[in-house]
């Protein structure tokens, strides 16, 4: 019988990943996770979407605002960015399973009913989400890892990874006992937090710039 709650000293996911199943079996069994504390004020998980086919696995931090109301991920602002950055590198997001290193939201909340300001996960808290990211690729096990953002790198190459190092780089790494092929990239939020529309410009075709060396990787 799987545990309902981790204890406060050995927080993962673990126990509740299934034995056996498909991705949807993985979906139904992450929406009862209780491995870290992060599901307590989120609306609900926030798992991967694609098809199992899917040749390029994008994963980004973890679940904004709209993602965490909607149950999908990268349907809020930063994800329709991200959509019109990989039609720009020529990579067709029919092509790609999209998921988080973290699938429910952390937020500090502010006054106001609606406002929930993102709070980036902690390295335990990713550390613990870690078993169902692991099964995806399992599952998936897809041509390219594109890593969006910080934590997305830190998640699957470890706490030393700096996403300004090796951006726009074809990588190869063992991860979960797999040979893999990653390019790291800045995640699409920070495009729209630059501080005015030349930042703005300038940082957009910097993650379309590293897109392209994904979709070159892919042909």
């Amino acid at each position: 019988m799987v545990s309902t709650k981790a204890p406060e000293d050995a927080y993962t996911a673990a126990p509740f990943v299934p034995d056996r199943g498909g991705l949807p079996s993985l979906r139904r069994a992450a929406a009862d996770c209780h491995g870290c504390p992060l599901h307590r004020n989120a609306t609900q998980t926030v798992f991967g979407q694609g098809t199992v086919n899917a040749r390029v696995m994008l994963v980004g931090e973890q679940p904004g605002d709209q993602e965490d109301r909607q149950g999908k991920p990268f349907v809020g602002p930063a994800g329709k960015l991200l959509d019109r950055a990989l039609a720009e590198a020529g990579i067709d997001p029919a092509d790609a399973y999209v998921t988080n290193a973290v699938k429910h939201f952390k937020f500090t909340p502010t006054e106001g009913p609606k406002r929930r300001i993102h709070k980036a996960p902690t390295l335990r808290e990713m550390t613990a989400c870690a078993p169902w990211l692991a099964a995806e690729l399992a599952l998936v096990e897809p041509e390219l890892i594109v890593l969006l953002g910080a934590s997305a790198g830190k998640a699957l190459l470890g706490s030393s990874f700096r996403v300004g190092e090796v951006r726009g780089a074809l990588l190869e790494r063992e991860i979960h006992g797999r040979q893999e092929k990653l390019v790291a990239t800045v995640h699409p939020s920070s495009v729209l937090r630059a501080r005015d529309d030349a930042d703005r410009k300038a940082a957009y075709e910097g993650l379309v710039a590293d897109l392209k060396v994904a979709a070159r990787a892919l042909s």
